[in-house]
């Protein structure tokens, strides 16, 4: 069994404790082959894994061979002295992660910025622009579990890499032994020489003043809108409560249990906004101090959730194409307004991200582009834009709680995109309105666009397994039909030239090939399937325009109890 032979390997060479780790699974085969059945796996999301021992977790060997073959990359690219930067959140781990990461990038004599402490994503994706630098490395893993770290790799534009450097990295890494005698100098060696510098307060500032810049609106609105922010933890904190006092918002309550940063996540251990349970919290401060407004950011502040309060004083929670809508009106508006609209202006979306964005751009003359699932593709589109000259990168956001307003970071920004949601709901309050007053006008105008959305998790490597031959299963038959609609067009992503399988013509979307598929059907509905590429979950998105909500959320209704009936039948298959 290669899997047992991996693991007396760690036993003979990894460190004591490590070891001592392995020890205590001695005889637990079906723990064993799960940490030593595969390598955790590197792609343009980077790593991201279960903290531990094995090749199937994310652990310094791992770190290590990855940092190493990127190191090799950045060398071949003759990146040395341009440079690499590194953040970091705030999980368990993860800033001796990043010191090891700076270590080794010292040892290969590449120039190398560290942050002095945790911060937010965008500010990575910012510095890298700002410095110059040839790559960057942020220890993260995002919103996942607490017992998960990661490792994202980013490139010159300041955006997550793309296939054609994920691909030379994973061509280093398997040429570098996972347990390299290569001695790795100590980090403040590097610190003391000069090749390892350190990022803090003059990058912070450079970065909120981009922030702020970002202002569409700042006499003319109410900044005392009462608004509750949690950082759930995490890296917002350090950033977003002072870019909103700067900007003169004077009754922001944070909640004190979750602004400490700690990996344990102790009062919310999957720290993602996009499950509303984890706005428990902050729900009650709100309504302790008749706040209009709850917001949340994720553990590396890229992804941003709101809750809105409504006639009745419930907190109704905002998905990510809610959020995103409301932004883009927004901005939309105002750009329109003040005559900052040109005739090349484009939003930027996703083929699993709702409709409603398409709409409102059409309305203000924007083209729209759709991409692949990620933020490495949306604001792929802005590096493009900046070679090609086609078009203006105006917004860009997906239904995972990501948008990103600006064009100075190529990532997901939660803090500028909190300032703007601050700024959007005092704008909209000194008009009298609610921002679910604005959205439910922008459904008036535009449609009730509704969308549901479902996972299911495949745990293991059985899981792993079945969540594949549900994959293939879908593929090979599909429901034609579903409640009153019938099925008008099928498009699959794998293949490259992404075949309309009900017409077997070629789609005219211009996406690379990926495990998605999508379906649309005769009345305005359509869903596509996706394998989470950070998750062991297949994900299923549901979308409808209707007239009505009643109709909408019926026909939501309809096609999630058909699909997850077909899900069950493939899995018991």
């Amino acid at each position: 069994m290669e899997y047992m032979a991996k693991y007396n390997e760690w036993l003979e060479k990894a460190d004591e404790e490590t070891v001592k780790e392995l020890r205590s699974i001695k005889g637990n085969d079906a723990d064993i082959e799960e940490r030593f059945y595969k390598n955790l796996e590197f792609g343009t999301a980077g790593l991201r894994g279960i903290m531990g021992a094995g090749t199937n977790r994310m652990n310094i060997y791992v770190l290590m061979q990855t940092t190493r073959a990127l190191a090799e990359v950045i060398l071949d690219a003759g990146g040395k002295e341009k440079g690499v930067v590194i953040a970091h959140d705030c999980r368990i781990n993860s800033r001796m992660y990043a010191k090891i990461c700076a270590a080794i990038f010292y040892s290969k004599g590449i120039k190398t910025y560290i942050f002095e402490d945790l911060r937010p994503t965008p500010e990575l994706s910012f510095a890298i622009r700002k410095l110059s630098a040839i790559s960057g490395v942020n220890v993260t893993a995002s919103h996942n579990p607490q017992a998960y770290n990661g490792y994202k790799v980013y490139w010159e534009e300041g955006s997550q890499i793309l296939d054609d450097i994920a691909n030379k990295i994973l061509d280093k890494i398997k040429k570098i032994e996972l347990f390299d005698p290569e001695g790795i100098p100590s980090f403040e060696e590097g610190v003391r020489k000069g090749v390892i510098s350190i990022l803090g307060e003059d990058m912070d500032r450079m970065y909120l003043e981009k922030v702020k810049g970002l202002a569409l609106n700042d006499e003319g609105i109410d900044k005392s809108v009462s608004a509750v922010y949690t950082p759930l933890n995490g890296t917002g904190a350090t950033l977003i409560p002072r870019v909103l006092k700067e900007r003169g918002f004077k009754n922001i309550i944070c909640v004190k249990e979750q602004m400490e940063p700690d990996g344990h996540f102790p009062t919310t251990p999957y720290p993602n906004p996009e499950d509303f349970t984890t706005f428990k919290i902050a729900i009650e401060y709100a309504r302790k101090h008749n706040s209009e407004l709850a917001v949340a950011t994720d553990p590396d502040a890229d992804r941003i959730a709101i809750a809105i309060r409504d006639d009745n004083g419930e907190f109704i929670p905002m998905n990510g194409n809610q959020t995103g809508a409301l932004l883009l009106h927004y901005i939309l508006e105002q750009r329109d307004a003040k005559g900052m609209a040109t005739d090349k202006d484009a939003m930027v979306t996703t083929i699993v991200t709702g409709d409603l964005g398409k709409a409102i751009s059409k309305k203000y003359g924007l083209k729209v582009y759709e991409t692949l699932t990620g933020f490495k593709h949306v604001c792929g589109k802005a590096n493009e834009f900046d070679k090609t000259g086609e078009a203006n990168y105006v917004f860009g956001y997906e239904e995972s709680i990501g948008y990103c307003p600006e064009t100075f970071v190529r990532d997901k920004d939660a803090v500028s995109s909190a300032m703007l949601i601050f700024e959007m709901a005092a704008y909209y309050k000194r008009r009298g309105k609610t921002l679910l007053q604005v959205l439910n006008g922008i459904y008036k105008e535009f449609g009730h666009y509704r969308e549901s959305q479902f996972s299911i998790t495949y745990k293991g490597v059985d899981g792993a397994e079945l969540k594949e031959k549900v994959i293939n299963g879908w593929r090979a038959g599909y429901p034609e039909k579903v409640g009153e609609e019938q099925l008008a067009e099928v498009t699959d992503f794998l293949f490259s030239e992404h075949t309309v399988v009900s017409t077997g013509e070629k789609s005219d979307v211009d996406i690379p090939e990926s495990d998605v598929m999508k379906f649309k059907f005769d009345k305005g509905t359509w869903y596509a399937v996706r394998p989470s590429g950070t998750e062991p979950k297949l994900k299923i998105y549901i979308y409808t325009v209707k007239d009505t909500e009643e109709e909408a959320l019926k026909t939501l209704e309809v096609f999630e109890t058909e699909l997850r009936k077909k899900i069950s039948i493939l899995e018991k298959a």
